[in-house]
């Protein structure tokens, strides 16, 4: 598994994504310029959705807002073993779909890029794996059988508990709220997010809060006390601790830049 991270500011010379990968854009983008397969059309990108090609590239132009993506090119091998099919396993075309099992992989791998978090070859291994596995089951053609991995979550229940995060940034959340959304114990629940995404129920909680101060910080919209109050901290210099641990930037570089 390869991964590439850009963030690049506004632009309007076209750019190539290359073939065989699937991504997530961390900024939101208006009417962005799209091409795949020679069929153009514009489109709106919510922060955090997942993208992915197959054998054709994917160009786009006309960038207004600064760009953070992050892209991954799963090992093709450890996808054929994971259709369990001889024929040839490729990945179809989705544009701008919430998935917050590939959110969560692209969040830990954005992290190392940036020098915030370091992964071991085991746990590299383990993460292309899982990554593999998911994509055969959502975004191959052929699919393999759907079944429940074991120890994992169903896709649609990882969105939902993104969704009730989402919902709820500025309010106290603890590990319970999550669990009784799954319906599981606190304890399998954690196990079984982390196998599902990468990352633990507290650190998957972390990024949202971060991915959305980052993008208040940019657009302007407020000072910093008021932005960490509105994704949940009471803390302000927790707040900028955290913030710099997670995207590599203090909050006043990121906002100068």
């Amino acid at each position: 598994m390869r991964s590439e991270y850009a963030w690049l500011p506004p632009d309007d010379v076209v750019t190539t994504t290359k073939p065989h990968q699937v991504g997530v854009s961390f900024s939101a983008h208006s009417q962005l310029a799209y091409e795949l397969d020679g069929k153009a059309t514009r489109i709106d990108v919510p922060a955090g959705v997942t993208f992915a090609n197959g054998p054709e590239d994917v160009r786009w132009a006309e960038v207004s807002e600064p760009t953070e993506a992050l892209e991954i090119y799963p090992d093709r091998d450890l996808l054929q073993a994971a259709i369990e099919s001889p024929d040839v396993a490729d990945i179809r075309p989705v544009v701008a779909v919430w998935d917050a099992t590939v959110l969560g992989t692209a969040a830990l791998l954005k992290r190392v890029h940036v020098g915030a978090a370091h992964l071991d070859q085991m746990q590299a291994s383990a993460l292309a794996h899982r990554l593999a596995a998911h994509l055969a089951d959502h975004y191959c053609a052929p699919a393999p059988s759907r079944r429940r991995r074991p120890g994992q979550l169903d896709r649609a229940l990882v969105d939902r508990i993104r969704d009730l995060v989402d919902a709820r940034l500025a309010e106290p959340l603890v590990l319970d709220d999550l669990a009784a959304e799954a319906g599981f114990s606190a304890f399998h629940f954690a196990r079984a997010f982390k196998r599902s995404t990468g990352l633990a129920p507290h650190e998957f909680v972390t990024m949202r809060r971060m991915e959305r101060a980052k993008s208040m910080l940019i657009a302007r919209r407020g000072s910093v006390p008021e932005i960490a109050y509105a994704v949940g901290y009471s803390n302000v210099s927790h707040f900028r601790r955290q913030f710099r641990r997670y995207t590599g930037f203090a909050t006043s570089e990121l906002r100068a830049a």
